[in-house]
């Protein structure tokens, strides 16, 4: 009986304590999603431009390490679409007359930095600035016929900035818009060709194609009342 419990009693404790442990990591994680658009920039674009906007959306887990430094690991998806009959880059496109219409879906991970402590509840403070880089990997698909061989998933080098809303001790809101550098140059399935062809399906082999994400997103943060300090230590 007495073995009984103190069995109990070390199960017990050894709960709380893990109770104790899941309610301090939680305090550090968030979730979240959102909506909005992808831009390119390239062969077809060469430079932003919000006429070329198609949709997007994103997910996302958010770990805070400390009051203004976060690492997130997202999903982020959508439409990225450019033809040379809206916005021809010059008489060559004209007569190129190329488009292309494809899903990509990204994988990435960033630092975040927060320029204001803007969890302090003692504060009025209920916002903030912020910066975020990382790496990612994307993979498109709806290109049937490639101008050359290379690889569906490629390297991207996420980079911007936003700004975050309080909105409740659960909830906030944030703004942002992304970069997103890549080392590849078929986004738009055109690079480097041989003018002397007059098949005016060829570009700048020098300038890589990039994407960009704008979009709001919704967070919902984890909050746990913290564990009691032991009274008989």
């Amino acid at each position: 009986m007495v073995r009984g419990f103190v069995a109990s009693i070390v199960f017990f404790s050894v709960s709380l304590s893990a109770t104790c442990v899941t309610g301090q990591l939680s305090q550090r994680t968030e979730i979240g999603g959102g909506l909005g658009i992808f831009n390119y920039t390239g062969d077809l674009v060469s430079s932003f431009d919000l006429a070329t906007s198609k949709p997007a959306a994103t997910l996302f887990y958010r770990s805070n390490i400390s009051q203004v430094i976060s690492f997130r690991t997202s999903f982020t998806g959508g439409q990225l679409a450019a033809s040379d009959k809206n916005n021809p880059t010059d008489p060559f496109a004209v007569k190129r007359a190329a488009s292309f219409d494809l899903f990509l879906l990204e994988l990435s991970g960033a630092f975040e930095y927060h320029f204001l402590d803007w969890r302090d509840d003692k504060r009025r403070l209920r916002f903030t600035p912020y910066l975020f880089a990382g790496v990612g990997l994307f993979g498109i698909s709806g290109t049937p016929n490639k101008n050359a061989e290379y690889s569906n998933i490629q390297l991207s080098i996420p980079f911007g900035g936003g700004m975050k809303y309080v909105l409740n001790p659960h909830y906030y809101i944030s703004f942002e818009f992304g970069v997103r550098k890549t080392f590849f140059d078929y986004l738009d399935n055109i690079s480097g060709g041989n003018p002397s062809f007059k098949t005016f399906q060829y570009g700048n082999p020098n300038d890589n194609d990039n994407y960009f994400f704008t979009g709001i997103t919704l967070t919902y943060t984890f909050y746990d009342i913290p564990c009691a300090t032991n009274p008989y230590r």
